[in-house]
C-alpha cells in the first residue's frame, strides 16, 4: 500500500454495509442543505442548497487516479462528505470518471435527498450502484425540528423527489431514518412514514439513532427494542436496524492498515470512540490504536467529548484552519 496523504479521499475503513469503502469528501466542512439537530459532522455553516464546485474535480480525480491505481482495489468508493454531496455540480463526473476508469469498484453515495426534486442530479445519481439518502420526518412541523432545512427547502417536494428517483433508478435504493426521542418517534409521525415509504418504495429502509454527540445537546436516542417496536409500525418488508448493538456489527474480515493519518481522518469525519476506531481498522493491538490517540491527543489535534456514558474523541476544527480552502 502507498503512503500518501490526501485532502479529500479518507480510510478505506470496514463498512457492515459496504465492506471495504474508500470514503470521497465532495463537499467542505459545512456545506450542507440542513442543520441537523443530530449532525455528528457539527453545525451547518454554510445553509444553502446552492449547487457550485466547491471541492475542485480536478484535484479529486488526481486523489482517487494515485490511490486506486497504488492500493489495493476497495469494494466500494463511497462520495459523500462533510457536508451534502450532491451540492458539488460536479459530483456526477467524479461518478463517470471512476465508472470509466475503474470499473470493478462500486459506487455508493450518501444523500440527504434534498437535491432529489432536480432531474440533473437524478440524472447524475443513476449510475451509482448503491444510494443512501435520508427522510427523517414527513410532517412539515417535525422535519423543520429535526433537519431545519434551507428556507426554500418544501418538505412535500422533498419527498416528491425521492419517489421520482425510485422510479427512475436501476440499483440499490436504502432508505435512513434516523430516531430521536421526543422528536419524530411518535406513532402519528410514523403512520406517517410508513405510508410515504411505501410510496418511495426503497430497496431497503435502514433505522438509525443517535450514537454520538450531535449539534443540540442532551439529545436522547431510541434503545434498541424501541427501534424494534418503530420497525413494527413501519412494517416494510425489508427494514433493518443499523443502529450500533454488539450482535449486529459484523465486520469484514479483511484488515485495514491503522495509521496516525487514517485515525485523524476517521475522527474528522465523525466523533470516534475507542472502540469505533478499533473496529473500523479492525486493529486488535489495543496498545497500537491507544499509542496513535493519544498522539493526536498531545498535539491537540483531538479532544475527549463524553455524551451518553461515552467518551467520544473529537476532531477540534480550529487547529488547521487551511485544510478548509480547496
Amino acid at each position: 500500500m502507498t503512503e500518501k496523504a490526501y485532502k479529500y479521499l479518507f480510510g478505506p475503513v470496514n463498512s457492515r454495509r459496504l465492506g471495504i469503502s474508500l470514503g470521497v469528501d465532495l463537499a467542505p466542512r459545512k456545506v450542507c442543505s440542513l442543520d441537523c439537530v443530530y449532525c455528528e459532522v457539527g453545525a451547518t455553516t454554510m445553509l444553502t442548497m446552492e449547487r457550485k464546485e466547491y471541492v475542485k474535480y480536478e484535484k479529486v480525480v488526481g486523489e482517487l487516479q494515485h490511490y486506486l491505481t497504488n492500493n489495493p482495489l476497495p469494494d466500494y468508493v463511497t462520495i459523500t462528505g462533510s457536508g451534502e454531496p450532491t451540492l458539488n455540480s460536479r459530483f456526477g463526473d467524479v461518478i463517470f470518471f471512476l465508472k470509466s476508469n475503474f470499473p470493478a469498484v462500486k459506487i455508493a453515495v450518501l444523500t440527504n435527498g434534498t437535491t432529489l426534486n432536480n432531474l440533473s442530479v437524478r440524472r447524475e445519481l443513476l449510475p451509482a450502484d448503491m444510494v443512501m439518502p435520508s427522510l427523517d420526518a414527513v410532517s412539515k412541523d417535525v422535519f423543520e425540528k429535526i433537519d431545519k432545512p434551507e428556507s426554500t427547502i418544501d418538505i412535500d417536494e422533498y419527498i416528491e423527489g425521492l419517489i421520482s428517483f425510485s422510479k427512475e433508478y436501476k440499483g440499490e435504493l436504502n432508505l435512513e431514518i434516523l430516531f430521536l426521542k421526543g422528536y419524530n418517534d411518535h406513532e402519528s409521525e410514523l403512520k406517517l412514514l410508513r405510508e410515504i415509504i411505501r410510496k418511495i418504495n426503497p430497496t431497503r429502509v435502514q433505522l438509525n439513532t443517535l450514537d454520538r454527540p450531535g449539534v443540540v445537546a442532551d439529545l436522547k436516542p431510541l434503545t434498541y427494542n424501541e427501534l424494534e417496536e418503530v420497525a413494527k409500525i413501519i412494517d416494510y418488508p425489508n427494514i433493518d436496524i443499523i443502529a450500533r448493538k454488539s450482535e449486529i456489527n459484523l465486520m469484514s474480515e479483511s484488515k485495514v492498515a491503522v495509521s496516525e493519518s487514517m485515525i485523524l481522518e476517521l475522527i474528522k469525519r465523525r466523533p470516534c470512540t475507542f472502540d469505533d476506531i478499533k473496529k473500523v481498522t479492525l486493529e486488535s493491538d489495543y496498545g497500537k490504536v491507544g499509542e496513535i490517540v493519544e498522539v493526536l491527543f498531545r498535539k491537540g489535534r483531538i479532544e475527549e467529548v463524553s455524551e451518553n456514558g461515552s467518551v467520544f474523541y473529537k476532531f477540534i476544527v480550529g487547529q488547521k484552519k487551511k485544510e478548509s480552502k480547496n
